[in-house]
């Protein structure tokens, strides 16, 4: 049985009945009700008459899926809500790069320099690092699932929880003859972008092993999400307060969290563990506040490059350290195991909501259940 759970008491991850299927350019929906409405009256202007009444105009909305061309002809797909928000994914990397708001505002960071062209990663949105994230490995910087083109997938396997949402994409990436060559492991990583009814970006991967040597393989990973804010130094992050962290400016020496939240005054990577299923980035000056939400992902890296190391990144500018943090949801100090068969889930629900809370209060409006959110997401 797939051992999942949902991300809050109130509110379970929203996931999309199979049978439903995508449809890449689905035909501009109709409004139903304006519609009957407009054909009855103008089929009784018509019969007052005597004829036939002229075509009237429908009002039509955008289709929630969308497949077209991004930056140097890159496939990408765009995905609306019926209230105006919308996502971006790549199909380079799996990566969403645009998540924006009913008011269109863009609510994640993706750096004026970024290179979209293969192989360089994409600097911003939301990377994805599997099956390594950093250098906890042998393989390249984040592994190399950011750096392939990922396919839609079609027919995927249900997801357990039916929504009438339309708005999502599955995609699908398996290894390459060169990447078995550099890790020598069979999988096939599903993964479903969908936006809520409400605007909630909702990550959701499945990593399989299909290895036919029955060897079990084990990998770290992360959703290593920039978030857009008005200036660092307005910035501070709540739910991680008395943790424990490895401090990647300190060669990973371990410390414990001492302030009541983190704020940011230089240069910041640290990788807290055993982290709560809520972490809120709390933007004074947008009083606006990023909820962070996951599901088989223990840990959190909070990471934010400061002047040094940010000019000397040459896909970052010197400056946009001030207008981007990193909180990154992710499983790292205790890499997840796979035996042939075996699944992983690791689930991720953004939200950006008015900042009214005080902290200890992150958002009162939706009870989380943390018990619901199993620590072993793997079936």
């Amino acid at each position: 049985t797939q051992s999942e759970g949902t991300l809050s008491g109130n509110s379970p991850i929203k996931e999309i009945s199979p049978s439903r299927s995508l449809s890449l350019s689905p035909p501009l929906a109709t409004v139903r009700g304006a519609r009957t409405d407009m054909s009855a009256s103008a089929s009784s202007a018509g019969d007052e008459k005597g004829v036939a009444a002229p075509p009237q105009p429908q009002p039509q909305e955008p289709a929630p899926v969308e497949q077209c061309k991004g930056a140097n002809g890159l496939d990408k797909v765009v995905l609306r809500e019926v209230r105006g928000c919308s996502a971006e994914v790549y199909l380079y990397g799996g990566h969403v790069t645009s998540w924006k708001d009913e008011h269109g505002e863009e609510l994640l960071f993706v750096s004026n320099k970024a290179i979209f062209k293969p192989p360089k990663a994409i600097r911003g949105g939301i990377p994805i690092c599997f099956p390594q994230f950093s250098n906890f490995g042998n393989l390249e910087q984040h592994g190399f699932a950011r750096n392939r083109t990922w396919t839609i997938d079609t027919d995927p396997p249900p997801f357990p929880v039916p929504t009438s949402n339309r708005a999502y994409v599955d995609l699908i990436l398996k290894p390459t003859e060169e990447d078995l060559k550099i890790w020598p492991h069979s999988f096939e990583y599903r993964l479903r972008v969908a936006l809520g009814p409400g605007g909630d970006l909702m990550l959701t991967s499945r990593i399989r092993n299909t290895n036919a040597d029955g060897k079990p393989f084990s990998f770290t990973f992360a959703y290593h999400t920039y978030f857009s804010i008005s200036d660092i130094s307005e910035v501070r992050v709540e739910g991680l307060e008395t943790l424990d962290y490895l401090d990647n400016l300190q060669e990973r020496a371990r410390f414990t969290e001492q302030g009541d939240a983190i704020v940011f005054e230089s240069e910041l990577d640290r990788i807290y563990l055993g982290t709560p299923s809520k972490i809120a980035i709390i933007d004074h000056e947008k009083k606006r506040t990023f909820v962070v939400r996951k599901g088989g992902l223990p840990d959190a890296v909070v990471w934010n490059p400061w002047d040094k190391k940010a000019k000397a990144m040459s896909d970052f500018g010197d400056d946009e350290y001030k207008r981007m943090v990193c909180v990154e949801a992710a499983a790292i100090e205790k890499q997840i195991t796979l035996k042939p068969g075996e699944e992983w889930t690791g689930k991720l629900e953004l939200s950006a909501v008015p900042s009214s809370y005080y902290s200890g209060q992150l958002d009162p409006d939706r009870v989380i259940q943390d018990s619901s959110v199993p620590e072993d997401s793997i079936s």
